[in-house]
């Protein structure tokens, strides 16, 4: 996994509510256990018309949405099934970020295992965000900070393993790899034995 310390990006806005995560990536699409190529079918039914030309008027179709890696997106974002997939579909779609009011517990968790942030921020920072589209943006992760153009600081909870995990470029088979010392120490020196 990328160390994952500041992001500075202008924002995507995608304000629409519910987005799951067929949304983000159709099932027809989790043929793979990649995590490469999946981009290409992110949002693909949002992304598309049934002709497989481009949809215009998708907010990530737009000209003003390309290169951004920080999505503000609709209330419950995420939702749906439990597929790692949608995570590793915004990865490789090029999104670092993902800002919302609300963001589905399990999508949450297979993000910040995987190298994605969301964070969520109150309800008139967010609605600020829909209305402004297009502006840069600064997280700072290691210190749960979202910088607004104007250089208002918002904090945002992040868990501490995962901001860890984010901020030293590991996931948790990394981080227990790191570990092996200890274990080992620990092995040899318990009172009981298997």
């Amino acid at each position: 996994m990328k160390t994952v310390k500041h992001i500075v990006s202008r924002t995507a806005v995608l304000p629409t509510k519910d987005i799951d995560t067929d949304q983000i990536i159709p099932a027809r699409f989790l043929t793979t256990t990649s995590r490469e190529g999946l981009g290409k079918n992110a949002f693909y039914d949002l992304r598309y018309e049934g002709d497989g030309s481009v949809n215009e008027s998708f907010a990530l179709n737009r000209p003003e949405a390309q290169g951004c890696r920080i999505l503000v997106a609709g209330k419950n974002f995420g939702c749906g099934s439990s597929r790692e997939h949608a995570p590793w579909a915004l990865l490789d779609f090029g999104l670092q970020a993902i800002i919302s009011t609300e963001i589905a517990d399990i999508f949450r968790n297979n993000s910040l295992k995987n190298g994605l942030v969301p964070i969520i921020v109150d309800e008139n920072t967010h609605a600020w965000l829909l209305e402004n589209p297009g502006i840069e943006l600064s997280i700072d992760v290691d210190g749960a900070t979202l910088t607004l153009p104007d250089d208002t600081a918002v904090s945002f909870q992040i868990d501490a393993f995962a901001k860890h995990c984010l901020v030293e470029g590991v996931d948790q088979l990394g981080f227990l790899q790191q570990q092996q010392e200890k274990i080992g120490e620990f092995e040899e020196t318990r009172k009981w034995k298997p």
